[in-house]
């Protein structure tokens, strides 16, 4: 799968309507076949970062996403809402899904 990780500096003027800005963007990535997730945080740190970790199934499905309409207009309708360039960590991961943190296993509950 491709992993990729992104911090977003928001302008502070943006930051609580960063959810609703995003919104359309994150449904139309969600929906594409190939997204495995598409996740916004918040930083609890500082209230005008926000970090997006996503996966898509593979390079195809990746390339897909960076070539759609949503991801076009994106590229146009977020960048005047950021206080500077996102950064990126993107990498290419043999597994499909989370793996487990076993050094924090929670015993079964039932």
């Amino acid at each position: 799968m491709i992993f990729i990780t992104a911090r977003f500096r928001v302008l502070p003027d943006s930051a609580d309507r960063w959810p609703e800005i995003t919104g359309e963007f994150t449904r139309a990535t969600r929906a594409e076949p190939g997204c495995l997730w598409f996740d916004w945080s918040r930083s609890i740190e500082d209230p005008t970062e926000y970090v997006l970790v996503e996966a898509f199934r593979d390079g195809e499905a990746g390339a897909a996403h960076v070539q759609s309409e949503h991801f076009k207009k994106a590229q146009e309708t977020l960048p005047p809402h950021l206080a500077a360039t996102p950064r990126i960590v993107n990498a290419t991961i043999p597994q499909e899904d989370w793996s487990l943190l076993g050094e924090m296993a929670v015993p079964e509950r039932g």
